[in-house]
C-alpha cells in the first residue's frame, strides 16, 4: 500500500511529479558529491541563496559519486507543496489554529517490518564515506548532513528529541554534532553523560515530510507529555510509524531512506579534518559561510541500515526549502507562545525567507478598539523574548497579504513611517549568523553597542480604519492569507 505524502518522501516527491512534473526534476550526468551543491544553487536556488525569488524544484541528482547514489535537493522549495502533502496544516498560523493542531496529535505507532532497513550494514561494516555527503562550496570545513534528522528519548523520564543538526563526518564511523544550547537533544545528552550513560540515537535521512516539519518546532512551546512525533501525526493526519533499532536502545523513522544507529558520550572533536585549524564550516541558512567550532560532541555510528536505492537528503544551507521549513514551525512555535491580548485579534502569522525563515516575522492582526492601538510594542517584546532568533517584527492589519513581500512592502510604504513607526528594544543578545549583529558592524556604523530587535508598526491607527479601506477588497470577503507560491 502507498504511504501517504506527509508520511513519506518518496510518496511526497511522487504525489509532487503527478502534479507539478516540472517541478520533480532528474539529473542523470555523473557529478561529483563536491559540486552538487554549487551545481543547485546556480541553477535552481532562490533567495537567500541567491538573489532570486524563485521557487525551487525538487532535484534528484541520480549518478553521484563513485557510488553513483541519488541525491534530493530542493524538495520544500515551494511552501505550498506543504499544504498539499499534510492536511493537517492550516491555511493560517494563529493562537487558535496552532492550539487545535495539537489537540489532533496521534502517537506514532511501532512497526515491526520497516522500509528503513532493507539493507543493513553493522559495526565494523559501517562506512559512513560511502554516502553521499555533499561539501557545499571549497571553504567548506568538510562533508556535512545538513537534512538529517536526530531521534533520541530519555529512557528514566521518557522525554524526547528530533531534530535536525549540522554533522560533519569525521571518518567511516565518526561525526561531529553540533547541538545548540539549551535545545531538548542537549538536555538529553548531559542527562545521560551525568547518569555515567551513552545516549542513543538515531540519526534519519530523507523523512516523511510530517516528521521534518515538526522537528523544527520549538520543544519548550509543547505541551507536557507532548512529543514532536505525536505533533507530525497531527499534520500528516495519521500517526508516523517507528522501528526498533537493531544495535542501540533507540528508535527510527520507519520510512526514513538511510537510519544511522549510533551514540553519543563524551568525546568531542573540532569541525576539521586532517589536523586543520577550524575556519569555515559551510554555507549558513542567511546565506554566508558559518564558523566552525571546537569540543563538539561526537557521535560514534554503529549501524547504517537504508531503502533498497536510498534517496540521500540535503539541502545547500541557504535557499527556500530550509526557509520553508524554519518558518512555517517558527511560526507555529510564536503562535503557542503568544500570550491572550483581549482586543487585538493576530489573524496570521509568517516567517520571510529574507530572513532565513527565523529573522523577519509578519503579523497580521485586527484591532477590536482603540486601546489596541498600544498593545503592539508589548507584544512585540514577547516575541523577542520567547524567540531570540527574531530581529524584526512587522505588524500589519487582518487585509495584508504578509505572504506575498509585495503587500507587505506595500503595507509599509503606505500605512507607516518608519523614522516614527520602528521601535527598537535593546537589552537581547545577538544572532552571531547575522553580520549586522556583530559588534565590528557596530562600530563601522559608529554605534556604541549592537543595536536591539525592531518592531514596525505597518497598521491603521483604529481612528483612521475608515481611511485605508482598499479599493478592490470586497467588504466582507477576507484577504487571502494562505500558503504562497515560491
Amino acid at each position: 500500500m502507498t504511504a501517504a505524502p506527509g508520511l513519506s518522501l518518496r510518496a511526497a516527491l511522487a504525489q509532487l511529479a503527478g502534479t507539478d512534473p516540472a517541478a520533480a526534476l532528474e539529473r542523470p550526468e555523473p557529478i561529483a558529491a563536491e559540486a552538487v551543491a554549487r551545481d543547485f544553487a546556480d541553477r535552481y536556488a532562490g533567495v537567500p541563496a541567491v538573489g532570486i525569488a524563485r521557487s525551487e524544484p525538487a532535484v534528484r541528482y541520480t549518478r553521484v559519486g563513485e557510488e553513483g547514489a541519488t541525491v534530493l535537493l530542493g524538495l520544500y522549495g515551494d511552501q505550498s507543496r506543504l499544504a498539499a502533502w499534510l492536511p493537517g496544516l492550516p491555511e493560517r498560523t494563529t493562537p487558535q489554529t496552532a492550539a487545535r493542531l495539537l489537540a489532533a496529535a496521534r502517537a506514532p505507532r511501532l512497526r515491526t517490518a520497516a522500509p528503513c532497513r532493507q539493507l543493513v550494514a553493522r559495526h565494523e561494516e559501517v562506512d559512513l564515506t560511502r554516502l553521499p555527503v555533499l561539501t557545499a562550496t571549497p571553504r567548506d570545513a568538510g562533508p556535512y548532513l545538513t537534512a538529517a534528522l536526530v531521534h533520541a528519548e530519555d529512557p528514566v523520564t521518557g522525554e524526547s528529541a528530533l531534530s535536525a543538526h549540522r554533522m560533519l563526518v569525521l571518518d567511516r564511523r565518526r561525526l561531529t554534532i553540533w547541538l545548540v544550547p539549551g535545545r531538548q537533544l542537549g538536555l538529553l545528552h548531559l542527562r545521560a553523560l551525568e547518569r555515567g550513560e551513552r545516549l542513543a540515537v538515531t540519526v534519519n535521512i530523507g523523512v516523511p515530510p510530517a516528521a521534518m516539519l515538526a522537528s523544527a518546532l520549538n520543544s519548550r512551546f509543547l505541551p507536557p507529555g507532548l512529543g514532536k512525533l505525536a505533533l507530525a501525526g497531527a499534520l500528516a493526519g495519521q500517526p508516523l510509524g517507528l522501528a526498533p533499532a537493531l544495535t542501540q536502545p533507540a528508535h527510527a523513522l520507519a520510512e526514513a531512506e538511510i537510519v544511522l544507529e549510533g551514540h553519543l558520550d563524551d568525546s568531542t572533536a573540532a569541525e576539521a579534518l586532517d589536523e586543520r585549524e577550524p575556519g569555515c564550516s559551510l554555507p549558513e541558512f542567511l546565506g554566508y559561510d558559518g564558523r566552525a567550532r571546537t569540543g563538539l560532541p561526537v557521535l560514534t555510528v554503529t549501524a547504517v541500515t537504508t531503502r533498497r536505492n536510498p534517496l540521500y537528503q540535503a539541502v545547500i544551507g541557504p535557499g527556500r526549502e530550509q526557509s520553508h521549513i524554519l518558518g512555517v514551525a517558527g511560526a507555529f512555535s510564536v503562535a503557542l507562545s503568544l500570550p491572550a491580548t483581549p482586543g487585538l485579534r493576530v489573524a496570521d502569522l509568517y516567517f520571510s525567507p529574507a530572513g532565513g525563515g527565523m529573522l523577519l516575522l509578519a503579523v497580521a492582526v485586527r484591532k477590536e478598539h482603540c486601546a489596541a492601538d498600544g498593545l503592539l510594542a508589548p507584544l512585540a517584546r514577547e516575541v523577542f523574548r520567547q524567540h531570540p532568533f527574531v530581529k524584526t517584527v512587522v505588524f500589519t492589519d487582518d487585509d495584508v497579504a504578509i505572504r506575498c513581500a509585495e503587500d507587505l512592502l506595500w503595507a509599509m510604504t503606505t500605512r507607516c513611517n518608519l523614522a516614527a513607526d520602528a521601535a527598537c528594544f535593546e537589552g537581547f543578545p545577538p544572532v552571531p549568523m547575522d553580520p549586522a549583529q556583530t559588534p565590528e558592524w557596530a562600530g563601522a556604523r559608529h554605534h556604541p553597542t549592537v543595536p536591539g530587535r525592531v518592531a514596525i508598526d505597518a497598521t491603521t491607527p483604529y481612528a483612521l480604519r475608515a481611511s485605508t479601506a482598499r479599493s478592490f477588497l470586497r467588504t466582507g470577503v477576507p484577504v487571502h492569507h494562505g500558503t504562497a507560491k515560491g
